[in-house]
């Protein structure tokens, strides 16, 4: 009898130290999860032996702020949208972060002068720059072919079913530049009433047409099985299924919404020096740019652009499909976090009346 209490004591213990060098970092999944268990957690973990349990959200906001308000913190680091970060950091749902702790660029300049701006915040650290753009299956245009964001709410010239996310940011600009408006007035209008009525009169003009998604791998799937014959998506979702899955899909960078990833620590989790370990090194100049081996996102950091090369598959240059590469940024929008932190209540219930309207 003592000797089985003795083993169970052992394998007791030896749970516990192994979940004590554990950290569970929520984010978004698919292809853009994955970059980040090959590029953060597997290396991390090489190096530190602090294992990474990588768990899946739609957004990983929504449960972050759920689990602080509950008391029930879970996560011990997030990845979300910057204008989240911003708004659970003002609530005070996260745990600060100093960026002066985050590891220097390879020439000595320090982290608050090498990232891209709204890369750091007061609770935050970026990771990548991201983009909602719109993408067509080439096999369905064999002639005139979709060039501008005014192409994919121009339904005559080019007839299909749209993909749209079902959410008022980013959809709302999109709809604004599709209707003429130049991408740096593009906020001006929207802050006015009759903007607002603007972009959803867009909206209103293929509302019929529109297959709504929620999770980012639906939009290629929706294209792989004909369902759209173009669709709003991530730039990296549209990459993945582009070249590693050799998918006849084309993106149109014209009228892209761009905005940045950041990772945060919620209130209250445990192992936060663990968690600032995995951040600080997620976040480290060769890191970033090793990210960008896996998936068509920019570094938040300068020093990781020069570091930027091929796919994966050793063959494709990945510069060209970054959404800050200057060939992609004629007519690019940088999302506003200000805005969104301001109207996303008030926008979301419009938007949402607007969608239960026949």
């Amino acid at each position: 009898m003592m000797k089985k209490i003795a083993i169970t004591t052992a394998m007791t213990l030896l749970a516990a130290t192994a979940a004590a060098d554990e950290i569970t970092v929520m984010s978004w999944g698919g292809t853009y999860g994955q970059s980040q268990v090959e590029a953060y957690h597997k290396p991390f973990t090489a190096r530190t032996g602090i294992k990474v349990v990588a768990l899946d959200s739609d957004n990983p906001a929504i449960p972050i702020k759920a689990q602080v308000e509950a008391g029930n913190v879970t996560t011990n680091v997030a990845d979300v949208e910057y204008a989240d970060a911003i708004r659970l950091c003002d609530e005070g749902l996260l745990e600060p972060i100093n960026p002066a702790i985050l590891p220097h660029a390879p020439d000595g300049t320090p982290a608050s002068e090498d990232f891209l701006p709204q890369g750091l915040s007061d609770c935050a650290v970026g990771s990548i720059v991201f983009s909602t753009i719109f993408a067509y299956d080439r096999t369905k245009f064999l002639d005139a072919k979709p060039q501008t964001i005014a192409d994919f709410f121009d339904i005559q010239k080019f007839p299909g079913r749209r993909g749209i996310k079902k959410v008022p940011k980013a959809v709302l600009e999109m709809a604004l530049m599709g209707d003429g408006v130049p991408a740096d007035q593009v906020y001006a209008v929207l802050d006015t009433p009759e903007g607002v009525d603007r972009a959803f009169a867009k909206l209103d003009s293929i509302k019929k047409d529109i297959v709504w998604w929620e999770a980012g791998a639906q939009p290629p799937q929706l294209l792989a099985d004909g369902e759209v014959a173009m669709t709003m998506a991530y730039n990296g979702r549209i990459f993945g299924a582009a070249v590693a899955e050799g998918k006849p899909f084309e993106i149109v960078w014209d009228g892209q919404v761009y905005e940045y990833n950041l990772f945060v620590i919620p209130k209250g989790a445990g192992k936060q020096e663990h968690a600032l370990e995995f951040i600080k090194f997620a976040t480290d100049t060769q890191r970033l740019a090793d990210q960008a081996k896996w998936i068509s996102y920019g570094p938040a950091r300068k020093s990781s652009a020069g570091l930027v090369g091929r796919y994966q598959d050793g063959k494709t240059e990945m510069a060209s499909h970054m959404p800050t590469n200057p060939d992609n940024m004629s007519n690019a929008l940088g999302s506003s976090y200000e805005f969104w932190v301001d109207h996303e209540a008030e926008l979301a219930e419009r938007f949402s009346a607007w969608l239960s309207l026949s």
